[in-house]
């Protein structure tokens, strides 16, 4: 028994592949999910989206959006995805820097402030993802 995965972006679908288990980052904590999952719907915050395929893991980051499990079907909808080959570390690291210094003097609205947080946690995680070991 395998979990069909979907991750789709506004941009392209990046994957559709079967998969024995999927791990991915929800508002709450991550989510593990197994084949029979109950069904359940939930936002998703930055983070790695893990699958395992006969053994091997394989890594890609996700930021926003939402998944939906229903019918050992696993639907990514993310505002935004790459796979680590896809990863600028170089880009990345200048991105964390940049949102580092605005938050160390920030004076800007809530709303502002969880952008630049959200800048850098998706440049912390690309960078996590592209020097780590990625199962391919």
């Amino acid at each position: 028994m395998a979990l069909q995965l979907d991750v789709i972006t506004p941009e392209r679908r990046l994957l559709s592949e079967q998969a024995d288990s999927v791990t991915v980052p929800g508002l709450e904590g991550e989510l593990g999910i197994l084949p029979g999952h109950t069904p359940l719907i939930s936002a998703l915050r930055t983070g790695v989206l893990s699958y395992a395929q006969a053994g091997t893991t394989r890594r890609l980051l996700v930021s926003g959006g939402f998944v939906e499990v229903n019918n050992d079907r696993v639907s990514v909808l993310a505002d935004m995805a790459e796979f680590p080959e896809e990863v600028d570390a170089a880009r990345a690291r200048t991105e964390r820097e940049e949102a580092e210094r605005l938050l160390g003097g920030f004076s800007g609205s809530p709303e502002e402030m969880a952008e630049v947080r959200a800048r850098l946690d998706r440049a912390t995680t690309r960078l996590q993802l592209s020097a780590g070991d990625t199962g391919r």
